[in-house]
């Protein structure tokens, strides 16, 4: 734990070393993994009978409801000063061209929405 960080989380640089150039290390593939990811979203919606032919639909979203952070995976680069860290929020470092409050681990956002039905 290091409250410095990111979720106060870091992997410890100290544990490992490059291996000598022409040789593989013994770390198996996937053996460090990312930061867990949580987010709670909530919706509530209601509808309204206005007459027997027209009927109002009200809807509020939530999400990411705690406003959790969650972080993407940690800088792998053993030269790197950051190594271990990470250094953007999920939302961002998945990418994909979409925007990152629609993302898993973005900020709390709230969408309302109303429609009548006829």
């Amino acid at each position: 734990m290091n409250s410095l960080c990111p979720g106060d989380k870091i992997f410890n640089s100290a544990m490992f070393t490059a291996a000598p150039p022409g040789e593989r290390g013994d770390l198996t593939r996937n053996n460090l993994r990312g930061f867990d990811a949580f987010q709670a979203d909530f919706v509530v919606q209601r509808a309204f009978a206005l007459s027997e032919r027209f009927r109002l639909q009200s809807r509020a979203e939530f999400f990411n409801i705690f406003n959790h952070p969650n972080f993407g995976s940690p800088v792998n680069y053993l030269t790197s000063r950051l190594f271990g860290q990470a250094t953007q929020t999920l939302n961002s470092y998945l990418g994909g061209g979409l925007n990152p409050l629609y993302q898993i681990g973005g900020p709390r956002s709230i969408q309302l929405a109303m429609k009548l039905v006829f």
